[in-house]
């Protein structure tokens, strides 16, 4: 029965954070980024934490994840990592943990016991760019046809079957004379224009992201979304929401759902 309870909840839960997905690309997998800050293995050796944390979390969700880049630290833990998690809202869910994440503990590197802070920032993408979709309105593309030529300036035949087209807003051509019909060469110049406009979503898209990292914050001291403190107390706090859990070791074991939730119900306050 309790199994049972505890199940009913979580369900009840997971329905009440889908009410605050309601952008688009949350129900998107996600794409998560772990770099360390400085501070060598021991900064190294906290990004590898947290990459457990969230696999952790991923398979409590039973979200498939997967490695789409991976570098080890040079003694321990990891220089930086990039998975994919794809299920059910799992960007809507992870959106909030992209930020600098702060650890106060006695280091296991350090001989001497003493306290160290370490840093790493967390980026979370939508994982969207096979979900683009370009609106390519008739009346936006100026068709214009003209006789196909062949090689030596030969006419491949006498009717005007070569279609040029010109997306007005964008000023991008795509082209297409390799059919003897009309409608044929039509319907491929409009496939090169849309996988033409296709590109250039993909690279704004890209620059975007780019834009965002150059202007993120420097992984270090006051710029933590969230701190995890094993030393001298036990607690981990999330600065935005005053979120506190003083079981860290439930945390770090993939247990992030009341801050994931916590994040949401701040932002839509």
């Amino acid at each position: 029965m309790r199994e049972q309870i505890d199940a009913l909840e979580r369900l009840i839960e997971e329905m009440e954070l889908a009410e605050l997905l309601s952008q688009p690309e949350d129900k998107s997998a996600a794409i998560l980024e772990i770099h360390p800050g400085a501070g060598g293995t021991e900064a190294q050796d906290w990004a590898e934490m947290l990459l457990r944390m969230y696999r952790r979390w991923a398979e409590r969700m039973d979200f498939k994840v997967s490695f789409l880049d991976f570098l080890e630290g040079d003694e321990a833990g990891v220089k930086s990592v990039t998975l994919q998690i794809e299920g059910s809202y799992a960007y809507g869910f992870l959106k909030g943990e992209a930020g600098i994440h702060r650890l106060i503990r006695i280091s296991p590197f350090d001989a001497s016991g003493r306290r160290h802070t370490s840093f790493a920032s967390v980026d979370v993408y939508p994982d969207v760019e096979d979900d683009i979709e370009i609106d390519l309105r008739e009346e936006d593309v100026r068709v214009d046809t003209y006789r196909a030529s062949g090689a030596g300036g030969q006419h491949v035949n006498k009717t005007s079957s070569a279609v040029r087209l010109t997306h007005l807003p964008t000023g991008i051509v795509a082209q297409c004379q390799t059919e003897k019909s009309q409608i044929r060469n039509k319907e491929t110049a409009y496939k090169i224009l849309r996988a033409r406009l296709y590109e250039v979503e993909v690279k704004k898209r890209q620059a975007e992201r780019q834009a965002q990292y150059e202007t993120k914050e420097a992984i270090g001291f006051g710029s933590q979304i969230r701190t995890y403190t094993l030393q001298p107390y036990r607690l981990v706090k999330d600065h935005r929401t005053g979120t506190e859990i003083g079981n860290v070791e439930a945390v770090l074991d993939g247990e992030i759902d009341h801050l994931i939730r916590s994040y949401l119900l701040h932002v839509h306050g």
